[in-house]
């Protein structure tokens, strides 16, 4: 059974930084991309950023795009999400998900991922 624990959430000001980290334990990680959404108070879950199972290729939201960075390390079984530059409406919890097919090149939509954490806080104060 695939298992995700996510760490590094907590209380940021505005144009702070933040490292959160993914544990994947259950499967063999290195062949499966990964991705990040998050979820604010009464909204829905949204994609964020994504990685592929090799690492080669990655995709962000462009409301996160240049501040925010995804990356793996398949030794490690795990992966990051280091933000940047963090504003108020970066609050929220994120989530950690891995694609449920493995060697996929573009999973980048909820549907595309088959197993999740139990999501980590970030709240961004202004």
């Amino acid at each position: 059974q695939v298992q995700l624990v996510e760490s590094g959430g907590g209380l940021v000001q505005a144009g702070g930084s933040l490292r959160l980290s993914c544990l994947v334990s259950g499967r063999t990680f290195s062949r499966y991309g990964m991705g990040w959404f998050r979820q604010a108070p009464g909204k829905e879950r949204e994609f964020v950023a994504a990685i592929t199972w090799s690492g080669g290729s990655t995709y962000y939201a462009d409301s996160v795009k240049g501040r925010f960075t995804i990356s793996r390390d398949n030794a490690k079984n795990t992966v990051y999400l280091q933000m940047n530059s963090l504003k108020p409406e970066d609050t929220a919890v994120y989530y950690c998900a891995a694609d449920h097919m493995p060697l996929r090149t573009a999973a980048r939509v909820l549907a595309d991922f088959g197993s999740w954490g139990q999501g980590t806080q970030v709240t961004v104060s202004s």
